[in-house]
């Protein structure tokens, strides 16, 4: 019995499909024994830049997430006390103010784009995981994800996959494949793959004496 919670890292390209995997994995776990941390609510703060000069920041390189932050929070949680988790507002590029409060939970799934690529996120995770899509699939869904839920256009959106997007997942994402326990192909249609991881954190959930 272990008071320690059970930590996952999810990373993966954006649009592969690891937000439906962790989504999905929290779906399948009891009420309030899961908790998700999005690295996408840990993006810098640029209240100090006009609108114009935030649309130029490369938010696909690590340089843009606030991982202490993260860090602090994921350490936080699994000493078993609350945090106080940020919003990320991507229509204005920066956070709003105030933030969710989150408590603990016997599991913590932590999913984002660089999760695997920061050792001491990898650190801290008993297991990790890479959701591995291909990149044409990958680009239809953040095409139309950008369209349909943050305010882009097509123009913006494939400006920002050439400048950004591409070049960052070549040398930050794509790399950090080789560091996970576990690559999923295929992304939330592997129902497979997620039924497997599943069951183990389940299995791993009846062991822990936090959900007892």
């Amino acid at each position: 019995m272990s008071n320690a919670p059970l930590i996952l890292g999810i990373a993966g390209g954006s649009g592969s499909g690891k937000s439906t995997i962790a989504k999905s994995l929290m779906r399948a776990l009891p009420l309030q024994a899961g908790v998700l941390l999005e690295q996408d609510h840990y993006y810098r703060p640029l209240s100090a830049m006009a609108l114009e000069e935030r649309e130029r920041v490369n938010f696909d390189h690590p340089d843009a997430i606030e991982f202490d932050l993260l860090l602090e929070h994921i350490d936080a949680l699994r000493e078993g006390r609350a945090i106080e988790r940020p919003i990320y507002d991507f229509t204005t590029h920066d956070r709003v103010p105030g933030g969710v409060i989150v408590a603990p939970a016997p599991i913590l799934v932590v999913e984002g784009i660089l999760v695997l690529a920061d050792p001491r996120l990898r650190e801290r995770f008993d297991i990790k995981i890479f959701v591995d899509t291909d990149a044409d699939i990958r680009l239809m869904r953040r095409i139309r994800r950008d369209l349909e839920h943050r305010g882009r256009t097509f123009a913006q959106v494939r400006q920002q996959y050439y400048e950004s997007v591409r070049p960052m997942h070549m040398a930050f994402v794509e790399p950090s494949k080789r560091f996970a326990d576990v690559i999923i192909p295929e992304g939330g249609h592997n129902r497979v793959a997620l039924e497997l991881i599943t069951s183990h954190v389940s299995a791993r959930l009846a062991q822990s004496s936090l959900y007892s």
